[in-house]
């Protein structure tokens, strides 16, 4: 009997059984190979800190409302690659034996309509496929803050998305880019991405460092990945005169750290949020939409302008997942993406 990975209550993972029912005419019946996570907000919700235990998001108004909501029982995963084990008899685009990926989350196996996954290209691996989604965030931050030939970046916390936007703030053309991150494990591997300078904010001022690396004046652009309003305080004060600020991330908790009393209030510099991919229309509509920058991102990986090798930091066998996540909530210093084999 396949089994699944369910979140029952705030920090509390539970293994559970359960049967696939009869495939359908458009449906397929995919087998799991390789899941990821997207840590900021799976661990919102699985730690219960996420707005939406208390609120829901109204698509009309646009506004976050009071509303008592229980995301209890949740599946835990962002993206999944699998092979399709049986077709519909109505499904025309997927093949049995083909390898598929799209957003699915922690469990043996998915019974779906062939739409909720794309076929994998052949020159990409399992590992790239997973990677994908942030990716998509870390393309979305680098155009949303426009950077260009000869821009200085820096980048706050270099998780899978703060390592992707190192990598494309350079291949934008940028002439110096900077990460910030406490966790030795991801400062290194932005060194193996391209980053032109690494520093641990704990031990350092972040703005007086920045300016002493980017010519006295501050960075162009600032991108906060972490989550983390203190970080964005810091990208604050390590952006230029006039310069602009991308937070990315889902902050959650209370604003402690975040003072607007201070260089934002007097350093003149554009905040642009919108990085988040599902909210449409972007400003650049209608050049560009979903659809691109998620072409644009396989094709970045296709032509190995992107990698993710070395991002799924651990992989855990499905057996052991119930711990992976502890691990990542309560030693992220152990940690990068977290990956969950089926093999």
């Amino acid at each position: 009997m396949p089994r699944e990975v369910v979140a029952t209550s705030p920090n509390h993972l539970e293994m559970r059984n359960y049967e696939d029912r009869p495939l359908r005419a458009n449906e397929i019946l995919l087998r799991s190979r390789l899941t990821a996570e997207k840590h900021g907000t799976a661990l919102a919700f699985y730690g219960g800190i996420s707005p939406f235990q208390r609120k829901a998001y109204d698509a009309k108004s646009k506004l976050f409302v009071e509303k008592e909501t229980d995301p209890f029982p949740m599946h835990v995963g962002n993206m999944t690659v699998g092979v399709v084990a049986a077709v519909g008899e109505k499904v025309t685009k997927i093949k049995i034996g083909e390898r598929v990926y799209g957003y699915l989350p922690a469990r043996e196996t998915h019974l779906i309509s062939e739409d909720r996954v794309e076929i994998a290209p052949a020159e990409m691996t399992d590992e790239e496929l997973v990677c994908i989604d942030p990716a998509t965030v870390a393309l979305m931050a680098v155009r949303e803050g426009n950077a260009r030939i000869g821009d200085n970046v820096a980048v706050f916390g270099l998780g899978a998305i703060g390592l992707m936007a190192v990598q494309l703030a350079k291949l934008s053309g940028s002439m110096l880019v900077i990460g910030f991150e406490p966790i030795e494990k991801r400062r290194s591997l932005g060194k193996k991405y391209g980053a032109d300078a690494l520093l641990d904010p704990r031990i350092c001022d972040v703005g007086l460092e920045t300016r002493r690396l980017a010519n006295g004046e501050g960075v162009d652009i600032a991108i906060d990945t972490s989550g983390d309003y203190q970080a964005l305080h810091q990208a604050i004060r390590a952006t230029r005169y006039g310069g602009t600020v991308v937070p990315v991330s889902w902050y959650h908790g209370e604003p402690r750290g975040l003072d607007l009393a201070e260089e934002w209030h007097f350093n003149r510099q554009t905040l642009v949020s919108g990085a988040r991919v599902e909210s449409e229309p972007y400003r650049e509509h209608p050049r560009w939409n979903r659809e691109r920058i998620y072409q644009t991102v396989v094709q970045l990986f296709r032509r190995r302008q992107l990698s993710a090798q070395e991002m799924l930091d651990p992989i855990v066998k499905f057996d052991q997942v119930v711990e992976g996540y502890r691990m990542i909530s309560e030693e992220p210093g152990r940690t990068i993406k977290l990956g969950i084999s089926y093999d």
